[in-house]
């Protein structure tokens, strides 16, 4: 008989919920890599921004939860750099900005910290 306690079922929740995670951010960061490559204006630049737009919009809700187990404080600066995601994005898909490069170092940056 498996004798597995509710701690060690939630720990490995939340080791599968942290590789997913890293994989979204590898996801955004490649697809960003890849539309820097075919020009600011290209549809994949655009189609880059709002897959990065959605995912930190999905990740800002979800720290927004009672339930969300990250401490408060790291749970409003996480939110705080995705809100600055979501507005550089924004700022390049109208044409206010170019700097992609700067996107891709704040999400590897992010991306690195889920280790």
């Amino acid at each position: 008989m498996y004798k597995v306690s509710y701690a060690e079922i939630l720990d490995g929740a939340a080791t599968i919920n942290r590789e997913r995670e890293r994989e979204a951010f590898d996801h955004v960061v490649e697809n960003l890599t890849r539309a820097e490559t075919a020009g600011i204006a290209s549809s994949e630049m655009r189609a880059a921004l709002t897959g990065l737009q959605d995912l930190w919009g999905f990740f800002i809700a979800d720290l927004a939860q009672q339930d969300n187990a990250l401490p408060q404080a790291l749970r409003a600066n996480l939110a705080s750099i995705g809100l600055w995601v979501i507005e550089q994005a924004d700022a390049i898909l109208n044409a206010r900005s170019t700097n992609v490069a700067a996107l891709i170092d704040v999400n590897r940056t992010v991306r690195a910290g889920l280790q």
